[in-house]
């Protein structure tokens, strides 16, 4: 899902030379890991999160390499909403066996979305930061990656802070997509995260993701296991790495991302 308006490069040439505001708490941002976080970026507030992201998968003579650009544009509306526009941004992609390889290049399909952060956390009161999104992707991509229609999905988020600098997160969704036949179906999604805070600036994680439940007509099962690093270079800037494992046919069975996340 993710707006290939936003080019990386171009990006982060603006990220090193742009003066960001000072802020009184550090970046949230919503990646590496696939669970969201529940915080919004603020009234006024712009944030953008931007990274390469590669995939492998091989099953018996059948080779597939994919590249992309996930980026995440998040705009604050007020203290509680935040609107989101997001996209895998542009994609490239191999597939091979023994008698040669296919490459196919074209743009991902843009979300376009609304966070709301319905309550804060209270680690005293073992209370959750609460958050529930709302997206509907839209076949705006080119080739084989435009999507059929719009696509609208809703993601609950739940955050608990606890002692010693760990934290736990939980994101139920749903959502509607189409199979290869053009019909409409619902699948759901499912994933927790546990996070450390390892110093004042680096936190880890680790993390199951069912990224899609369905059934094996539409599509089966994406389920990875993932562990990343997050580093604070400023109250601002924020640089990022991770890994996942695929842990069932349908997923890829290795993916990778790196990427940079600004508040201006």
């Amino acid at each position: 899902m993710k707006t290939h308006a936003v080019l990386l490069p171009g990006w982060l040439a603006l990220t090193l030379s742009a003066t960001v505001h000072a802020a009184d708490d550090p970046i949230a941002t919503d990646r590496p890991d696939f669970v969201e976080s529940s915080d919004v970026v603020g009234k006024g507030r712009v944030q953008i999160e931007t990274s390469l992201a590669w995939e492998y998968d091989r099953e018996g003579i059948l080779t597939s390499r994919q590249r992309s650009t996930p980026t995440l544009l998040r705009i604050g509306l007020n203290d509680n909403w935040e609107l989101r526009f997001e996209t895998d941004g542009r994609m490239v992609q191999r597939l091979g066996d023994d008698s040669g390889t296919v490459r196919q290049r074209g743009w991902s399909d843009v979300s376009v979305g609304l966070k709301w952060h319905v309550a804060d956390g209270d680690e005293e009161q073992g209370r959750p930061g609460i958050a529930w999104l709302f997206h509907a992707d839209v076949d705006s991509g080119s080739g084989t990656f435009r999507g059929q229609g719009v696509r609208p999905s809703v993601r609950l988020v739940a955050e608990w802070e606890l002692p010693g600098g760990l934290s736990i997160g939980v994101m139920p969704g749903i959502y509607q997509e189409r199979n290869d036949a053009g019909s409409r179906y619902i699948g759901t999604l499912l994933s927790g995260v546990v996070g450390k805070q390892l110093t004042e600036r680096l936190r880890g994680f680790v993390e199951l993701s069912g990224q899609q439940l369905a059934s094996t007509r539409n599509g089966g099962n994406t389920i990875t296991a993932d562990v990343g690093l997050a580093w604070l270079l400023t109250r601002d800037l924020q640089v990022d790495g991770a890994v996942s494992r695929g842990l069932n046919r349908n997923s890829p069975d290795w993916s990778w991302t790196v990427g940079i996340s600004s508040r201006f």
